[in-house]
């Protein structure tokens, strides 16, 4: 018996009915896979907070006998009750008050670490107090993840100590890469801050979360990155509920009115070159109309990378002559120059770990990336781990 066989059953193009269940699965998939970003990119910004918010602590190897120098150990307090340590280095035979710099490091550093900029400040008849920023060095680890914003509270109350000391006739702040945004975000706080050096400086705190992707080799282009970043650093703040503006090198830099002095190298890789040039034109466009705003300089060394900057003639001159010229120290600008760049300031020895402790044991790439957001348990966790 013959019979007609349906439509659905014939060869040849699939039915109507088909072709919309396909269509349908496709978009549910394409929804489902939007619906992921999110969750993906909250995961991502825990993982990297958990990651990057810890600093590895290392104890000071040296202490300023070891460069000739004669120190007193202090005790700096901050607003919130606890005291950070610290060296105060005096000026030599200094008979009357002097200018005095407080030294800010950077992130998983010391304060033993900035000690050949001290060599270079004494040289110049400067008092020098250096310090470990929380978290770093001597102070016990952190609950919380630590910001440019705990760099910049510490490098204020090691200001304010300076300021009440009565050997103290000015104070101006030093600072490199995160200890360089203290600086500023110290000088904008307190007037007066009679100068700021800052070496290495991150712009804001996108930028420098946008490289250290870059850094990791994450392949992320920059439609995603640029919104990743900014969710991430704001996952980054939450704990410690600052706003961005208020842990901004270039919001403080813009409030400030005193002179600052930016330094980079040509090939820094950290923080790139264009971080400086950021900075500069902010300042000078906030500047514009002000005339009683103080100078904005900048020098690119050549050949330079992220660290150890010191150990260039240029850098020292520069050094001499600007704080000489805004904080009065006892030589003339030109001779502080000449006598800072004859300065035999080199790097002290190297740890073996050196390095940024956020990406050890990471592959990079891909990998990297994916198991940042596939982390099982993404909030941070404080380690309090140190290396002696």
């Amino acid at each position: 018996m013959y019979r007609r066989a349906s439509l659905d059953s014939l060869p040849g193009p699939a039915s109507p009915y088909v072709v919309a269940s396909r269509i349908t699965g496709r978009r549910a998939g394409i929804t489902a896979a939007i619906g992921l970003i999110p969750l993906g990119a909250w995961r991502f910004a825990h993982a990297y907070r958990a990651r990057a918010g810890y600093p590895r602590r290392h104890l000071p190897e040296s202490d300023p006998s070891s460069l000739g120098l004669p120190f007193t150990r202090v005790d700096v307090p901050t607003v919130e009750g606890r005291t950070l340590p610290g060296w105060w280095i005096p000026a030599e035979g200094a008979d009357a008050p002097r200018p005095a710099v407080l030294l800010v490091h950077g992130w998983e550093s010391a304060r033993d670490r900035t000690l050949p900029n001290a060599l270079i400040l004494r040289r110049i008849g400067m008092h020098v107090l250096t310090i470990d920023v929380r978290g770093h060095g001597e102070n016990p680890g952190e609950v919380l993840p630590l910001t440019a914003g705990e760099f910049g509270a510490d490098s204020l109350a090691g200001v304010r100590w300076l300021l009440d000391r009565p050997d103290v006739s000015a104070v101006g702040v030093l600072g490199h890469s995160m200890g360089a945004i203290g600086a500023l975000l110290a000088a904008a706080a307190e007037p007066r801050v009679r100068a700021v050096v800052a070496i290495a400086s991150p712009a804001d705190p996108y930028r420098l979360t946008r490289q250290t992707f870059h850094l990791a080799s994450l392949p992320i282009p920059n439609v995603i990155a640029y919104p990743l970043a900014w969710l991430t650093t704001q996952v980054f703040l939450q704990p410690r509920g600052h706003r961005v503006s208020a842990v901004s090198a270039a919001r403080a830099i813009a409030q400030y009115r005193g002179p600052v002095l930016l330094i980079n190298g040509s090939d820094d890789r950290v923080v790139p070159p264009g971080h400086q040039d950021r900075l500069v034109a902010i300042a000078r466009r906030a500047r514009g109309d002000d005339p009683a705003a103080l100078p904005i300089e900048a020098l690119t060394i050549p050949g330079g990378h992220h660290s150890w900057l010191f150990e260039f003639p240029s850098y020292r001159r520069a050094i001499g002559l600007f704080l000489t010229r805004w904080l009065d120290g006892p030589f003339t600008p030109e001779a502080a120059a000449a006598l800072a760049a004859d300065v035999p300031a080199t790097r002290m020895p190297e740890r073996e770990d050196r390095g940024f402790s956020a990406l050890e044991g990471e592959p990079g790439g891909v990998r990297t990336l994916v198991r940042a957001i596939a982390s099982p348990d993404p909030e941070p966790v404080a380690t309090g781990r140190i290396t002696e």
